[in-house]
């Protein structure tokens, strides 16, 4: 696929994902205005922003017949084969740490998640990727089970008992 294929793709499903978008707010019989002593009625914001995409992606359909951005006329391919291997990687590896998520919790999945992507992929040293694979689980646990009390997927109940002393010991103490 060329860039200019990609743009007029890319130009042609926003504009049908924002009209969707539109019908199911119209159809739905959702208020698209200004609802009186309330404010704006539930539909309002949903509509008139697929409104201003749908408006958005129309411009650019025109543009690109038109020819006039440098997008539109080139006939590079759009994507890389080394782009692409890295993609597909990235893809594969983010599926994997959903998976080992339920498995052994969200924490030891992150930490090999980070372990691959940094030091392997990323071809990181091993002073980056051990700040990376320490400091990516401890900043997830204090941001949503410290500060926002959402617990995560602690994983098979062997892994989850290994965390409980964890949250005994926090609550405890602190």
């Amino acid at each position: 696929m060329t860039v200019r294929q990609a743009e007029l793709l890319m130009g042609i499903a926003t504009l049908l994902l924002s009209l969707g978008l539109m019908w199911n707010v119209w159809s739905d019989g959702l208020r698209i205005g200004w609802v009186e002593g309330r404010g704006p009625g539930a539909g309002m914001w949903p509509f008139w922003l697929s409104l201003g995409m749908a408006l958005a992606a129309l411009a650019t359909i025109v543009r690109w017949f038109q020819g006039k951005t440098p997008e539109s006329r080139s006939l590079d391919p759009y994507i890389a084969s080394e782009t692409m291997f890295l993609v597909v990687v990235s893809a594969i590896s983010i599926f994997l740490l959903l998976v080992l998520m339920t498995v052994i919790g969200t924490y030891l999945s992150l930490m090999l998640f980070m372990l691959f992507y940094v030091r392997f992929l990323g071809k990181h040293d091993w002073r980056m990727t051990a700040g990376f694979v320490i400091g990516a689980p401890i900043f997830v646990y204090l941001l949503f089970e410290v500060a926002l009390t959402k617990y995560l997927p602690k994983g098979w109940p062997i892994f989850e008992e290994g965390f409980l002393w964890l949250d005994n010991f926090r609550w405890e103490y602190f």
